[in-house]
């Protein structure tokens, strides 16, 4: 049996999609019901799974596992973005549930 995450207690809406924006990428509200893609410092709401024309598909709870840049520790952890499709710990930000830190790997798995 393996530990997996995956498929728990997701939950994604449509938002209008901003800019360039792409599956794989954290996003922060841009607008009235818009999303663009975070970058290094920005607050995250959510994980993009996917975009089609002008609209993106956003993953606002759950579990993602994404890149990580710096050093990420376990438990109830302030995250930001610290690019498009990659986190960091910070004081300011909200908290996470992060259950899995790499880094060596520089990977991290999280409870949006």
């Amino acid at each position: 049996m393996n530990v997996d995450f995956k498929g728990y207690g997701e939950n994604v809406a449509t938002f209008i999609a901003s800019g360039n924006l792409t599956a794989g990428q954290f996003v922060k509200i841009s607008g009235d019901y818009t999303v663009t893609a975070a970058s290094s410092g920005d607050e995250i709401i959510g994980y993009c799974v996917g975009v089609r024309g002008d609209y993106a598909a956003v993953q606002l709870s759950g579990y993602v596992e994404a890149k990580s840049s710096g050093t990420v520790s376990v438990g109830f952890t302030g995250l930001s973005a610290s690019a498009a499709d990659t986190v960091q710990a910070s004081n300011s930000a909200a908290k996470h549930k992060v259950i899995y830190s790499d880094s060596e790997n520089h990977t991290v798995g999280f409870i949006l």
